[in-house]
């Protein structure tokens, strides 16, 4: 049956057929197989290789075209090969490397595990040296090889993050084949990176599946892989120019899943770092769908609770989009308040973190369009019973960028600080807290005195207003419960009850 198979499949030379007839027509029976039930062949040294019948079965498929059949020995070096076959050696030994082993047992298949790793290592040599462009069925064999080796499943992920914080990264789980996935990277980045690999031809076998395919590894576990994945992704961003607004549009689906369903994913951080080398390329004026990836996808991203994690990256490239051009300020700014939190006091000192880089870039024509809500909220932070986020709404002040815009719109700014700051001079429980309040009320003093006492005397007066009305409604209430209490009830006239102190029941248990 295997000959028939092969029969149909190209071949290089009639002295290729012979040698590989005489491969095939003596199979050895000693009963070595690969993880999944493929025959394992035994070469006249001793080595064992995995039989090329099965390796063209397991690699065919509907991307890639089949194998290119070689009669070249795949455990030859490339020195001991001449130049006109090192190529054809090149796809042998790559070949070779498509078969998958199951490494939840270390002591399986441990000698075709260091076969298949020593041929890893032998093609990442070749390509390092770079001595030819590498043809079509090169290039095919290549990505064939990447896919088989890196796009797989990943198991589900049942470990629980609600008893961790927002900036508590779990325990990360490491992936047991990575003695052979590290080096199936190291040739994948040496490959794309390859000035032997011609764009034109590279663009048909690193298309939009195999994009999407390695979007998804983004997910893994494992630190390492996501740091090899980062690289490549940023590499094959800069090689294949046709791809990069699908490459856009694939990332800003990634985010949609996480921020909108999922609420997990591994690897946000990661393709945030890319984004931010890759927005700081943008040409200028911006494209509008470079403004639409801000607004729909990275300000939706200070939503999910997991957000210390990646938050670093994510200011990166806001902050990136800001220098890029001004204007979007004032936007990104009602975007943060716009998901502002309110019952996470360690997110609201994220966003306070974040609001200060994002102030540093803004000027005071963007600041104007937003500065009311925003000093509002500020001000409800520097009241904020949780003293870290006081602490940091107060840090905000000794920002002279921040001051310097706050200087300019004084008029406006000052009156909503005011009283924020008298309250918590008043009643913040947190020493640290109060004298921090009142170095702030020194420095705003020191701004513009007059204004500071006239909206001191103001929230006074308010204040001794506030009291009056709260007299009033107290002694209101009293003087109705009296008249209520000496009132006869008739028929269904609303009364006052107080709850009766009931006296304490023993009961005795005979």
């Amino acid at each position: 049956m295997w000959k028939q198979f092969l029969s149909k499949l190209p071949r290089k030379s009639s002295k290729s057929d012979a040698s590989s007839g005489s491969t095939r027509s003596h199979p050895i029976n000693n009963g070595t197989t690969s993880m999944n039930g493929n025959p394992i062949q035994r070469t006249s040294s001793g080595n064992v290789v995995p039989s090329r019948s099965t390796a063209v079965k397991r690699t065919a498929s509907a991307i890639f075209p089949s194998s290119v059949v070689t009669s070249i020995e795949p455990l030859l070096l490339f020195k001991d090969v001449p130049n006109t076959e090192k190529q054809n050696l090149f796809i042998s030994k790559l070949n070779l490397c498509c078969v998958v082993f199951d490494f939840s047992d270390p002591n399986k298949n441990s000698a075709e595990k260091d076969m298949k790793r020593q041929a890893l290592l032998d093609l990442i040599d070749y390509v390092d040296a770079g001595s030819s462009r590498f043809t079509e069925p090169v290039i095919s064999a290549s990505c064939k090889m990447f896919a088989m080796n890196l796009f797989r499943a990943f198991p589900p992920n049942n470990r629980s993050s609600a008893g961790g914080g927002e900036t508590e990264e779990e325990e990360p789980m490491f992936e047991p084949a990575w003695s052979h996935l590290q080096l199936v990277y190291d040739l994948f980045l040496k490959f794309i990176e390859s000035s032997s690999l011609d764009a034109k031809i590279g663009k048909k076998y690193v298309d939009h599946s195999f994009i999407v395919r390695l979007l998804h590894l983004f997910d893994s576990e494992d630190p390492r892989e996501r740091d090899c994945l980062k690289t490549i992704l940023h590499r094959i961003y800069g090689k294949f120019m046709v791809h990069r607004p699908f490459i856009r549009k694939a990332v800003s689906n990634v985010f949609y899943q996480f921020v909108f369903e999922t609420d997990r994913h591994n690897g946000i951080a990661e393709l945030l770092e890319v984004f931010g080398s890759v927005i700081s390329g943008f040409a200028l004026p911006l494209k509008e769908e470079h403004k639409m990836f801000l607004w729909k996808a990275l300000i939706p991203l200070h939503k999910p609770k997991t957000l210390g994690i990646y938050l670093q990256q994510l200011t990166y490239c806001v902050t990136q989009y800001i220098e890029k051009e001004p204007k979007l300020a004032s936007s990104m700014i009602k975007g943060l308040l716009r998901y502002w939190p309110i019952t996470s006091s360690q997110k609201e000192v994220m966003f306070l973190s974040e609001l200060e880089e994002v102030l540093e870039a803004t000027n005071m024509v963007e600041l104007q369009k937003c500065m009311i809500p925003l000093f509002r909220r500020i001000s409800f932070c520097i009241n904020s019973s949780h003293f870290q986020v006081a602490e940091r709404a107060l840090f905000l002040w000794n920002n002279d960028h921040v001051i310097s815009l706050v200087s300019q719109h004084r008029q406006a700014i000052i009156p909503l600080v005011v009283p924020a700051l008298e309250r918590n001079t008043r009643s913040h429980w947190n020493q640290a807290v109060v004298n921090l309040t009142q170095n702030v009320k020194k420095m705003l003093s020191e701004m513009d005195e007059e204004l500071f006492l006239v909206c001191k005397t103001k929230f006074e007066e308010e204040e001794a207003r506030q009291m009056i009305l709260e007299e009033k409604r107290r002694m209101t209430w009293e003087r109705l419960e009296s008249i209520a209490a000496f009132r006869p009830v008739t028929g269904n006239t609303s009364v006052l009850v107080r709850p009766a102190i009931a006296p304490p029941v023993v009961a005795a248990l005979s």
